[in-house]
């Protein structure tokens, strides 16, 4: 059988690791190709482009006609160092930044990086802390440890938020509209300022230890932590992804950097740091995506996608999945995705190998050939990116391994079982968390590796040059009461991959208990379309026929499937509340946090172990037939 073609790109950086084992029996690996050289200041990438092409658009998003408005290099540069004179003029700083309570547009992207040149941190946050939460604990939080010296919403849509968490007294800036009752700047007012010598000197101080912005994680366990994030941290990153990828540098037909079409919000450290720093770094185009991976927002990112041809194309799974399911009768999309596409890459969570397949079928149908899909390990700590799989014999779940300049320490836990943390260090990696000196403590080991809490193993272990696999989360796993370990990561993957489409998550049960059981997140939008009605409330649609059948046989499945206690799934539960976000359920990236989620609905736990096939909710494993009874 001969091996599939791939596209042909250049790859490097992460293809080999140098493994060194020490004597209290962790293994330390770094890539075998240095570090190169970076800039000292993200924003030293604009004015390079400003000056080597100055017309070529950095960005663009749709307008309200549906026609692509446009900036270009220069036309940013201007833009941006207006806006950095404007928030001097407001007195910001460190102890004052800016916090963003917006989508992505090109005013919260002019902001963002006129903050950076001005030396003050921009402080991105979760439009859901805003828009879906109903208390705002989340927002009053943030606000609360960062104390903003300016506030800017993209829309009135925010006035709620506002009214219960901001102080009238601090400056509010709105991208367009006015909120009834409350004195409003318009964005438009941070651009006429004409920068002078103030600004000049404040640029001059922004070198690699300067806080570029503070990215807050999903606060899932406690409340959001501010992630200091440094130029340094940004600009070796670029490097580190540039030399991982050096497709990245090279141009394109028309002479012009990578090409991005994007919508992975800002306020996370893959879009806002990661996508939005490839394209400055090198030159790109960043197309900004309205729509997102769900039954409502998906059609605009389809429409965009046969519009604009990116380079390499981003997404979390779910997004991925849409998009395959949507090319099966769609080549004008496949056409489009993959004309001159050069690498996908996927982030978030695990994208399961129906789809990866998927994915690749339709580049061969599209292209002749496939696109590589490209993965790794980061998190907002780590600006993100620490390890990457570039290769061809990618599969799901496979990390790499290390990228230029990372150090990576593998830690087995101690006793049978026990699981490997994988720890990084290097210029990409946080000085800590913002205004939290015991939580930055608690992050590092004695010898500063960040403690990830995420656990790994080798792909093959007498091939360790393979790389590393994913492997699940420490604080994950749990014991059932024969004393069994159970791997909560890989039977969730499973369960959602067994479930697919109906199934969106899983929280796994039985800590001290003889059997395992799951808690099913369902998916309802498909969970509609099987059953044939967009009508049904709640309650009518999970105990419809059709999808009690499905998930019957998803129990089936499941037990069959099991090779022991710690695998074979013996009852599974439909949430017929989905989980909420301010009770840390879910983040606002759509994560589910197991731990919330088991804490707060101990008691359908337990009636889940108690239950018998009785429950319209409940699913138990159709009894398997004895040898006697099949051969009557």
């Amino acid at each position: 059988m001969n091996a599939p073609r791939y596209r042909q790109v250049s790859v490097g950086g992460c293809v080999e690791a140098a493994i060194e084992p020490q004597a209290d029996g962790s293994l330390r690996l770094r890539s075998t190709e240095p570090l190169g050289e970076y800039p000292q200041r993200l924003t030293d990438r604009l004015v390079h482009w400003a000056q080597a092409a100055p017309e070529r658009t950095f960005a663009a998003q749709r307008d309200g006609t549906g026609a692509w408005r446009r900036i270009g290099y220069a036309q940013m540069l201007g833009r941006v160092r207006a806006v950095a004179q404007s928030l001097l003029d407001l007195g910001l700083s460190a102890e004052r930044p800016v916090a963003i309570l917006s989508g992505n547009d090109l005013e919260h992207l002019t902001l963002s990086l006129g903050a950076m040149w001005a030396g003050v941190p921009a402080v991105p946050i979760s439009p859901a802390y805003s828009l879906v939460s109903q208390d705002f604990a989340k927002l009053r939080h943030v606000l609360g440890s960062v104390t903003p010296g300016l506030v800017y919403a993209s829309d009135a849509a925010y006035a709620r938020a506002i009214a219960a968490t901001v102080d009238p007294a601090l400056p509010l800036v709105l991208g367009t509209g006015a909120i009834a009752g409350r004195g409003t700047q318009p964005f438009e007012a941070l651009l006429a300022a004409t920068p002078g010598p103030a600004l000049d000197a404040a640029h001059a101080r922004v070198g690699p230890d300067t806080i570029a912005k503070l990215l807050f994680t999903s606060g899932s366990t406690r409340e959001p932590k501010g992630v200091i994030t440094t130029q340094r941290m940004l600009c070796s990153n670029q490097q580190m992804l540039r030399q991982c990828m050096p497709f990245l540098a090279e141009p394109q037909e028309d002479g012009g950097g990578p090409v991005l079409l994007d919508w992975l919000p800002w306020n996370h450290v893959f879009g806002g740091s990661h996508n939005v720093g490839i394209a400055l770094y090198n030159g790109g185009t960043l197309y900004i995506d309205e729509g997102k991976p769900t039954p409502a927002g998906i059609a605009q990112t389809l429409r965009n996608l046969r519009e604009i041809s990116p380079t390499i194309y981003f997404n979390v799974p779910r997004g991925l999945e849409e998009i395959a399911q949507a090319m099966d009768s769609d080549p004008l999309l496949r056409a489009s995705l993959f004309r001159r596409c050069r690498a996908i890459m996927f982030a978030g969570a695990a994208l399961s190998q129906a789809v990866w397949d998927r994915l690749h079928a339709h580049a061969e149908a599209a292209v002749g050939e496939r696109v590589r899909i490209v993965t790794g390990l980061g998190m907002t700590e780590t600006a993100p990116a620490c390890t990457f799989a570039v290769g061809t014999e990618v599969a799901s779940g496979h990390i790499g391994l290390p990228a230029p300049g990372v150090e990576v320490r593998l830690v087995p836990e101690p006793g049978p079982g026990g699981k490997t943390e994988i720890r990084f260090r290097g210029p990409n990696v946080t000085p800590g968390y913002w205004r939290a000196p015991q939580q930055t403590a608690e992050a590092f080991d004695a010898e500063g590796y960040y403690r990830t809490g995420d656990a790994v193993r080798w792909i093959d272990a007498g091939q360790p040059q393979r790389g590393l696999r994913f492997d699940g989360r420490l604080g994950e796993d749990f014991k059932l009461a024969s004393g069994t370990f159970v791997s909560v990561g890989p039977l969730r993957a499973r369960i959602v991959a067994e479930g697919d489409p109906c199934v969106q998550d899983a929280v796994i049960t039985g800590l001290n208990r003889n059997e395992l059981g799951a808690l099913i997140v369902p998916r309802l939008d498909a969970c509609r379309a099987l059953a044939g009605t967009a009508e049904a409330s709640l309650p009518e649609l999970l105990r419809h026929p059709r999808v009690r059948a499905f998930f019957q046989a998803l129990a089936d499945r499941l037990w069959a499937g099991g090779t022991g206690s710690a695998t074979r799934v013996a009852r599974l539960a439909l949430l017929a509340e989905p989980p909420a976000l301010d009770r840390g359920e879910i983040t606002d990236k759509g994560s589910i946090n197991q731990r919330a989620v088991l804490m707060h609905r101990a008691a359908q736990v337990d009636a889940l172990h108690a239950a018998d096939a009785g429950d319209a909710l409940t699913f138990l494993p159709a009894p398997t037939p004895t040898a006697a009874e099949t051969h009557r």
